[in-house]
């Protein structure tokens, strides 16, 4: 051998050595693993329960947000029942048990936690999907707009209005508080979706803290129970809505975020599922993949 290829011999062994030893022990890499994982979610060691709860969602926790069940109504909001009952079939398949959202957002994870909350509470929720979640064993969490509750009107603000009058008008029958109270005896969570159903961020102070404690308070004389849990309505919340339902005693809210960003348990993001969702497309949307594509920030 020559000594020039001696040399390169020995500067590669050399190399060779220095990365054996640069490689991270199996205990070093959980830890630098860990590490990076905390870092990704954006919490640290100053914020261990924000980290906890994203963990959870990346993980272990599910919400999904459905509003009414009907297999006529064209509705992008309306879900069939038989593909209301393949949704949750297929969850429950994976080995996720039911809970309610307050629960799923406020009680640590033991396994895989799946949360079915309904906003609007439609008439279809009772006739149509109770059914499904009680053979699947599954209890629900409903949101009530609890000024048509207290009257028995037919539903009505922007978005689904133009659904008066029409072939579908019936859809929009709400639910009393008497068939709330029995959905509340069959272990459901009843929470507020406010007072009337309005964009929360475009109200004066005033009439947000209004929209949200007679809401609380409505639930609460109703149904003689704590109402503990809020959906934004349209998803639509700020940092100042978020504010006053802290000051309004609700302890958990959900949202309906494109992005999974930040979640707080006054700011618990939502799978929104609706009727052009087919399995396929629900399997993507539940997926840990895909849930945690939607937590990387976008790039600056």
């Amino acid at each position: 051998m020559t000594a020039a290829a001696e040399s390169r011999r020995q500067r590669v062994s050399t190399r060779n050595e220095q990365a054996g030893d640069a490689q991270p022990k199996a205990s070093e890499r959980v830890t630098n693993s860990r590490r990076a994982e905390v870092r990704l979610l954006g919490a640290g060691k100053s914020n261990p329960a924000k980290c906890r709860l994203r963990l959870a969602l990346l993980n272990d926790v599910i919400v999904l947000a459905y509003h009414a069940v009907s297999g006529s109504w064209p509705a992008d909001l309306a879900v069939s029942p038989e593909r209301l009952h393949d949704q949750l079939e297929l969850l429950v398949r994976r080995g996720y048990r039911g809970t309610t959202f307050h629960d799923a957002v406020t009680v640590p994870a033991r396994g895989k936690a799946l949360a079915v909350t309904f906003d609007d509470a439609y008439g279809s929720v009772l006739e149509q999907a109770n059914p499904i979640l009680s053979s699947l064993g599954l209890p629900g969490t409903i949101f009530v707009v609890t000024d048509f509750a207290d009257d028995e009107r037919s539903l009505c603000w922007p978005g689904i209005d133009h659904w008066l009058a029409g072939p579908h008008e019936s859809e929009l029958r709400g639910l009393s508080w008497s068939q709330l109270e029995g959905l509340a005896d069959a272990g459901w969570e009843i929470g507020s979706h406010t007072l009337s159903h309005p964009r929360l961020t475009r109200l004066d102070d005033d009439a947000l803290r209004r929209e949200l404690r007679k809401s609380r308070a409505a639930c609460e004389h109703a149904l003689r129970q704590p109402c503990r849990s809020l959906a934004y309505p349209y998803g639509d919340v700020d940092r100042r809505v978020v504010t006053e339902a802290r000051d309004a005693g609700y302890t958990a809210a959900g949202t309906l975020p494109r992005r999974l960003e930040g979640p707080t348990a006054l700011t618990w993001p939502r799978i929104g599922i609706y009727r052009r969702d087919s399995l396929g497309r629900f399997r993507l949307k539940v997926s840990p993949a895909f849930r945690r594509l939607r937590e990387i920030p976008r790039p600056a």
